[in-house]
């Protein structure tokens, strides 16, 4: 049983559409700015979340078995 609820594809799909075009339509603008970092930091949160469960969790789960 998990604790977390996993999104259907389709809404990952839309997540992913979103962060690209945000993405893309953000770019001249991000070009000049100077904290352009925090932006596409919450754009990768956009495109890494599949389900309720914290993206940070749920990429460190992921890293651990690349060491293990």
């Amino acid at each position: 049983m998990s604790l977390y609820k996993h999104y259907p594809a389709h809404q990952v799909f839309l997540r992913r559409v979103y962060a690209v075009l945000l993405g893309v339509l953000a770019l001249p603008v991000m070009l000049f700015w100077k904290d352009r970092a925090r932006f596409y930091s919450y754009l990768h949160r956009v495109w890494s979340k599949t389900s309720d469960k914290p993206v940070w969790m749920d990429l460190s789960e992921k890293a651990a078995c690349d060491f293990y």
